[in-house]
């Protein structure tokens, strides 16, 4: 099965299905990764604050794949974003990944009241002035952040990594990046399991014969989320990847989009200000 590419706002193609690595013990993290390139992802997402981006660029460097057909994205932890702190960051996280480039690099939460996210976005653009990261783009980041972005800075995100799943469907948020060319990354994307016993979900994941892990994954495909399950489970590392083979109706596209009810598994950005210790 082919993972179709989402084109971003600057040329760069990234696959619409990766594999995501939040909450995945470090020990566990080369492994698991492993697995997913096994599979046949190419897109993998890390971060600084997971601890992991070291287990990650092993795998990486493991798996016999050349460097430039995998996809690796990273994002600045919250406690870096002055600008010295934020340029130190990244190359640490070069360091860890063991790269010499990055594909593509977040400021991780625009944290309102900590530091000022505009100064943090200027420094991303010296990271892409630099060559060393091949596009940048925010995550968590609500309308009115991007908003005051567009008007400070020059350079648009090329895609805003949020919580998206059935229950949480960020439908004006999401409509906004396709107006401004930010594509939407969905974190969280069955919301932590939560969806995959409600009945609309199992409903039709019977009718066609999946799973309701796949009939979710797959209302997001359509809907042109890119999306990165994680799992340190082959069998269900296999299963997220199968989502290629059937498509849902807009029926079916509908109905579990009516299942909105903004409902978040995490924090809300517009009041999380955490920085690790």
């Amino acid at each position: 099965m082919t993972v179709p590419n989402v084109t971003l706002n600057n040329g760069v193609q990234i696959p619409q299905l990766g594999f995501g690595v939040f909450q995945i013990k470090p020990d566990e993290t080369k492994a698991a990764t492993l697995a997913a390139l096994e599979v046949g992802y190419r897109h993998i997402d890390t971060a600084e604050m997971y601890g992991n981006e070291k287990e990650v660029g092993e795998a990486v460097a493991a798996s016999g794949i050349a460097r430039e057909d995998i996809f690796v994205t990273s994002k600045l932890n919250n406690g870096f974003h002055e600008r010295d702190a934020a340029l130190k960051a990244f190359d640490g996280t070069l360091e860890a990944l063991g790269f010499d480039y990055l594909d593509l690099f977040l400021i991780h939460w625009p944290l309102p009241a900590v530091g000022d996210y505009v100064e943090t976005w200027k420094a991303m653009q010296e990271m892409l002035a630099s060559g060393r990261v091949k596009s940048v783009g925010v995550s968590n980041f609500q309308q009115h952040h991007l908003e005051r972005l567009f008007a400070e800075t020059d350079i648009v995100p090329v895609v805003n990594q949020i919580e998206v799943h059935p229950y949480l469907t960020q439908d004006a948020l999401r409509e906004f990046g396709v107006a401004n060319g930010i594509a939407t990354e969905a974190w969280s994307p069955i919301a932590q399991g939560k969806v995959l016993d409600d009945p609309a979900i199992v409903a039709i994941a019977d009718r066609i014969g999946k799973s309701t892990a796949q009939v979710t994954l797959r209302w997001h495909i359509q809907r042109g989320d890119i999306v990165f399950p994680k799992s340190v489970t082959r069998s269900r590392v296999e299963e997220n990847f199968a989502l290629f083979d059937f498509e849902l109706t807009e029926a079916d596209i509908s109905a579990i989009t009516a299942l909105n009810r903004d409902e978040r598994t995490g924090p809300n950005p517009d009041e999380f200000n955490y920085i690790p210790s």
